[in-house]
């Protein structure tokens, strides 16, 4: 298997990463309540709650890599471009979700822009 189809099963994964951050260090008597979940999410406060936005940023960026992948591959884009595109936008994606938790605004837009060029160019690249 590529390292870029490798890339979309951890891009796949980075919205639970950071659901895990959000609920990290959390009792469940006092802390997470699996009844409500999202009713929950909206209490947090701090890195927890941008984990959270994160989380649902993941998400929202997920199908539009993945089927940039797909169609570079299937389009028969040299694999070292797909795979390098694809690499790079999993380690935007982790520099986002740091820079997110972290609360520099500025950093996380960045990478985020950056990651969406990497989406685009893969896309481009198999036209």
């Amino acid at each position: 298997m590529s390292i870029a189809f490798w890339a979309v099963l951890v891009a796949a994964m980075l919205p639970y990463l950071a659901t895990g951050l959000a609920k990290s260090g959390l009792s469940t008597s006092g802390g997470y309540d699996n009844r409500a979940p999202r009713e929950w999410a909206g209490t947090l406060t701090g890195w927890r709650q941008r984990a959270d936005w994160a989380q649902r940023n993941h998400f929202e960026a997920f199908p539009m890599f993945a089927a940039a992948v797909i169609i570079a591959t299937l389009a028969h884009a040299p694999q070292g471009q797909i795979d390098a595109l694809a690499g790079a936008f999993v380690v935007l994606r982790v520099a986002y979700t740091a820079a997110y938790i972290a609360d520099l605004a500025l950093a996380r837009s960045f990478v985020w822009f950056l990651g969406l060029i990497c989406g685009i160019a893969l896309f481009c690249i198999g036209i």
